[in-house]
């Protein structure tokens, strides 16, 4: 399949400051080293425990964060500054819809105002136009016309979340980058949302990055999926093949972690014990081997933990401690 979206050997670190002077006393390596491939028209599912880096990756995809070291590439073209015409342009064809819908639509502006905004900043269309294209952008999420007179805050959280879409649709990107799109919504809600995302990937053929931290959710609309703990990925394959068969011993555990609907099935797998090491200042070796107390974490101080293909599409970490 055609490649649209590279992500190679990513770093973002933000300076945590401290004393009288607030100087840069540690870093925070909130996202280090990661490397992705999107497909176009795949969507590739990316998740992990609060805090592991998600959602920073996703912001620094879009050019809301600005990267420390690696590179973004876009149907071959690197990314770069986010100013300019050239910015302004990619900026087009790579749009987000974020976590919580009532924190990230203004609530001065009706829903009308919201969806028209990005066609005024790009000069797309004239008055008559952009207004034709908020109705049809409405009818696409499955709201009424007459809903672009009235404000967010008359939404519930699952048409909010709509709105969200649908002003991330504005523009006809290629790409949606989706930062836990349903977390925020009630448990009756969520399967609303999610078929409707589905239904406009197919129709619209979008490329996707789905984040979430809920693997039976990602699982639900992923064609891949990528494992990443504290900053790094640890495991990619094919949806089936990752619940399946999973290979690294935090996946397993994300696994187990997935509820059941009959309560006396339990898990394959161990619960998770101990606590996420710090991104300030991570372990030498295997932050997970680490964070269980493994006896093989030793070994893995000083090596470099990279990933390996162990059968077509399907990479792990290597590592000692997390291996089966």
């Amino acid at each position: 399949m055609e490649e649209l979206l590279k992500i190679s050997q990513l770093k973002v670190h933000f300076p945590v400051k401290g004393g009288i002077w607030m100087r840069p006393v540690a870093t925070c390596k909130a996202v280090d080293g990661v490397s992705l491939k999107v497909a176009k028209g795949e969507t590739l599912g990316l998740v992990g425990e609060s805090g592991c880096g998600k959602s920073t990756l996703a912001r620094t995809v879009v050019g809301l964060n600005v990267p420390t070291a690696g590179e973004i590439f876009l149907d071959g073209q690197k990314l770069g500054d986010f100013g300019g015409k050239l910015g302004k342009e990619n900026r087009k064809r790579v749009q987000m819809v974020f976590q919580d819908p009532a924190e990230s639509l203004n609530a001065r502006h009706n829903v009308g105002q919201i969806l028209e905004e990005p066609l005024v900043i790009h000069q797309i269309g004239d008055s008559c136009q952009r207004t034709a294209r908020v109705k049809e952008l409405l009818n696409l999420v499955g709201l009424p016309e007459n809903a672009g007179s009235r404000y967010p805050f008359e939404f519930s959280g699952g048409q909010r979340q709509r709105i969200g879409i649908a002003r991330a649709l504005a523009l006809s990107p290629e790409i949606l980058v989706l930062d836990e799109p349903v977390s925020a919504l009630d448990l009756s809600i969520r399967s609303q949302v999610l078929n409707l995302l589905l239904e406009l990937k197919n129709r619209l053929g979008l490329t996707c990055l789905f984040i979430a931290h809920d693997l039976s959710v990602v699982r639900h609309l992923s064609d891949r999926i990528a494992v990443m703990y504290l900053g790094k990925v640890i495991e990619i394959a094919s949806a089936e093949e990752l619940i399946n068969n999973p290979l690294h011993a935090y996946t397993r555990s994300l696994i187990d972690a997935i509820p059941q609907p009959n309560p006396q099935v339990r898990g394959k797998f161990s619960a998770l014990s101990g606590e996420v090491p710090s991104p300030i200042n991570p372990p030498p070796g295997c932050a997970f081997g680490y964070r269980v107390g493994s006896p093989s974490y030793a070994k893995s101080i000083g090596q470099t933990l990279a990933l390996k293909e162990y059968s077509p599409g399907h990479f792990v970490q290597e590592c000692p401690c997390c291996m089966i």
